[in-house]
């Protein structure tokens, strides 16, 4: 059984002659520990199938299973508990705590986990240990997505859910960040969903899944994958 499952997941917006069917029955399974790419234009429905993952929004019809708990019906309450215990998030922008340090946002996730990782340890992972007690208005932009990235790690979610991470970032920061997330998942074991419409980024993944106009229409495994700082684009 696979660590996440996605059955028959069907999303639309809208009422009437509006609505628009965003997602088209998605089936999708990914093991623990393996590093899956959503890819696909603006429009395909990536980001939409990301958040549903995340609970963060709700599908009209389908399952979502992880770890062999199911998310359908799931209220308010268990759903926090669900975002909680499994999930991390990285998005585009990096909305960290103005007046916090690096240190103190990372810890921000912390707080709220059961079993979180080492603080300092993380720390260090992420290349931040001189950058600690720095505010985010003194960091640069690689700077402040590493900390984002610790602040969802430290978490020890079993899923690391990624919207376009390196979006904001100039060509050589975004491999260094790619480079990170790949070395988070070995070295924790974290499941990675990434979304991004980079076709490059496809290459150092385990499992390739190409949306268009909100269907599957591909999915493969790398038999050989590349390093991230291998990429180019």
């Amino acid at each position: 059984m696979a660590f996440l499952e996605l059955h028959r997941i069907n999303k639309s917006f809208g009422e009437d002659e509006s609505r628009v069917h965003v997602l088209k029955d998605i089936d999708l399974e990914v093991d623990q520990g393996k590093f899956c790419v959503l890819l696909g234009p603006s429009g395909s429905g990536k980001s939409t199938l990301l958040n549903i993952i995340g609970g963060i929004d709700t599908a009209d019809s389908g399952e979502i299973i992880v770890h062999g708990d199911s998310l359908r019906g799931m209220k308010d309450k268990a759903l926090t508990n669900y975002r909680r215990k499994h999930l991390g998030y990285v998005f585009q922008m990096y909305n960290l705590i103005p007046n916090l340090t690096v240190r103190e946002n990372i810890e921000v996730g912390s707080f709220i986990s059961h079993d979180p990782l080492d603080v300092d340890e993380l720390i260090n992972t992420l290349g931040l240990s001189e950058h600690a007690g720095k505010l985010p208005n003194q960091l640069s932009g690689g700077q402040q997505q590493r900390t984002s990235i610790g602040r969802a790690i430290v978490k020890n979610p079993d899923i690391l859910l990624c919207d376009e991470p390196t979006g904001a970032l100039d060509y050589s920061t975004s491999k260094e960040i790619l480079s990170l997330i790949e070395k988070v998942c070995q070295k924790y074991g974290t499941t990675v969903v990434m979304v991004t419409h980079n076709a490059a980024i496809q290459e150092m993944a385990d499992v390739v899944v190409r949306l268009k106009d909100g269907a599957i229409r591909d999915r493969f495994e790398n038999t050989e994958k590349k390093k991230a700082e291998d990429l180019e684009w």
